[in-house]
């Protein structure tokens, strides 16, 4: 497919022999997912991908074949060929030293899971998805905060984020539930400050816990972190 030749060329296979771990990163739109990405990359040593910031990225850049057709899915709630992206976050990983990455904002439907597993699935290990539950009026307030205090992000309004939620709730709560059923969910109660929302994390069978008390992170979880 040309979206793949073109954006993969003059870069390496991904990673080499050593499979890169991979933390899947899922919540709505102003869940706080990019925030809390920052903390896990302070405090773990992750490389944050945000599927959403190498979109935009793209689209900015100049002469950029997909820059339009990016633009539209941003501006319509709508998501963006999953060929494209799969290959901007392989880029992204073959460009780093690091072996740890958060992927922020993706998978976000079943065209996006099919094609990570057809098109990287045996290339990394993923090792589970982080969560970020949070009410609807919540995130949205978030957004238009964000928005008004110049975010710069096309779809920080109020049409866009409809459109957003909608996709969301119809197109990526059954990615987060498909990997629920393969008890790879980790869930996050995001309905709190900044800092409250990186203090309280919950996984299953397992007490609300604080990143940074390490000695009573579940194995699992420091098999990670």
């Amino acid at each position: 497919m040309g979206t793949c030749q073109s954006l993969l060329k003059g870069n390496r296979p991904v990673m080499g022999e050593e499979k890169p771990t991979i933390v899947f990163v899922l919540g709505a739109p102003g869940a706080g997912k990019g925030t809390q990405c920052e903390k896990i990359v302070n405090e773990f040593g992750f490389v944050h991908l945000s599927a959403g910031d190498l979109l935009r990225e793209e689209r900015n850049t100049p002469g950029s074949e997909y820059g339009e057709l990016i633009e539209n899915h941003i501006r319509n709630g709508t998501i963006v060929p999953v060929e494209i992206t799969c290959n901007l976050l392989e880029n992204a990983m073959n460009k780093s030293e690091t072996k740890k990455f958060l992927i922020d904002g993706f998978p976000r439907n079943e065209n996006n899971l099919e094609g990570w597993n057809r098109m990287m699935g045996d290339k990394v290990n993923l090792k589970f998805v982080l969560f970020f539950d949070c009410p609807e009026e919540v995130c949205v307030n978030r957004c238009l905060k964000r928005g008004a205090a110049g975010s710069g992000r096309s779809d920080d309004n109020e049409e866009s984020l409809k459109k957003r939620f909608n996709t969301y709730i119809n197109d990526t709560m059954p990615i987060i539930e498909h990997y629920d059923k393969e008890n790879l969910v980790r869930k996050v109660d995001a309905n709190h400050s900044e800092d409250e929302s990186g203090a309280y994390w919950f996984a299953p069978g397992h007490p609300s816990i604080h990143p940074k008390l390490v000695d009573r992170i579940p194995q699992d979880w420091m098999d990670v972190f």
